[in-house]
């Protein structure tokens, strides 16, 4: 699914013009921007719950046996 958005000061003259061009394609939605605010502020870090973590496997601690000349 492809979204076409318009932005809301534009929808009067754009919208129905895109709806139009795009009625014959299932795979595209025109729609409106009607977002009054931005959700991310700048310089905000989020929530601050999210977690990273390292999904490899730990290291085994501890040394390898020493190797000898015959095996």
């Amino acid at each position: 699914m492809i979204y076409c958005v318009v932005p809301e000061p534009l929808a009067d003259e754009l919208y129905p013009k895109l709806a139009g061009y795009y009625e014959d394609d299932p795979n595209v939605t025109v729609i409106v921007d009607r977002r009054k605010k931005e959700r991310r502020l700048p310089g905000s870090t989020g929530g601050g719950q999210r977690e990273v973590r390292d999904r490899r496997r730990a290291r085994i601690t501890g040394d390898f046996a020493p190797l000898t000349a015959g095996d």
